[in-house]
């Protein structure tokens, strides 16, 4: 499941509980995640998934619930 992958690689990266994250979760509000988190995370899912993501794509993902969406497109 792309959700579960998702948290994984969130945890990991920013050191959290996985218990912080659901599909409403606001990346940047709730988790705290700076713009080199976010460079990092676009890295790591681009490669867990094999993907390319766009910058004007990274900039409409806020929230893990978009990020999961986008993937679901792709993959």
């Amino acid at each position: 499941m792309v959700f579960n992958r998702i948290r994984r690689l969130l945890t990991e990266q920013l050191e959290i509980s996985e218990d912080r994250i659901t599909l409403d979760t606001n990346i940047i509000e709730d988790l705290g995640a700076d713009s080199l988190d976010l460079v990092e995370l676009i890295m790591s899912i681009e490669e867990e998934f094999g993907i390319v993501i766009t910058s004007e794509s990274v900039s409409e993902l806020y929230t893990v619930r978009q990020v999961v969406e986008f993937i679901e497109k792709l993959v």
